[in-house]
């Protein structure tokens, strides 16, 4: 396993009316990632039509996204936080996609990202670095941007995205 794809520089899908939830704040601890998944999952639930792969794909990346926030920035250290936002937007040409957001604290030294290329000795081998590589192969797109676009601005936040295809019939649900 030595080809590993790069991020993406595609947008999300714009914003525009549809079904969305509340944003939900979580502390910056490995220990609430039972909370996020369990929230996550009472959301979806609310949102006719969808399966239960898809819903299991969504906590999973949910997961990876959120432990990636504690371990590489201040959310991760006393008083962290971040925030979960979901959302289906308007379709676009490719059809209607639920998208899931990880808001962390801002930068604390890494940045999440697709680890480099590995031989396959170095990926057996590997005690982390495949979170945002499960997320690449099964979100439909995915991506990060600042919370706030200024360079000055810059340490204020990181947004990481990503979405998953739906089909028409869970259009139809309330998630309000």
């Amino acid at each position: 396993m030595t080809i590993v794809p790069q991020p993406p520089t595609a947008s999300p899908t714009p914003a525009a009316p549809g079904p969305r939830w509340e944003p939900r704040l979580y502390a910056g601890t490995l220990a609430t990632t039972s909370h996020v998944r369990s929230d996550l999952r009472a959301d979806l639930a609310r949102l006719a039509g969808i399966g239960s792969d898809l819903v299991e794909t969504v906590v999973l990346c949910a997961s990876e996204m959120f432990a990636n926030a504690v371990a590489h920035s201040r959310s991760g250290e006393d008083e962290g936080r971040v925030i979960r936002t979901l959302a289906v937007p308007a379709a676009s040409r490719a059809g209607a996609a639920l998208r899931l957001s990880v808001i962390d604290d801002g930068a604390r030294g890494s940045r999440p990202r697709i680890p480099r290329q590995r031989t396959p000795q170095e990926w057996q081998d590997a005690e982390r670095g495949r979170g945002l590589l499960l997320v690449d192969h099964l979100a439909t797109a995915w991506g990060t941007r600042r919370v706030v676009d200024f360079p000055f601005c810059e340490g204020l936040g990181t947004v990481v995205w990503a979405e998953f295809a739906l089909d028409a019939s869970a259009m139809s649900g309330d998630a309000r």
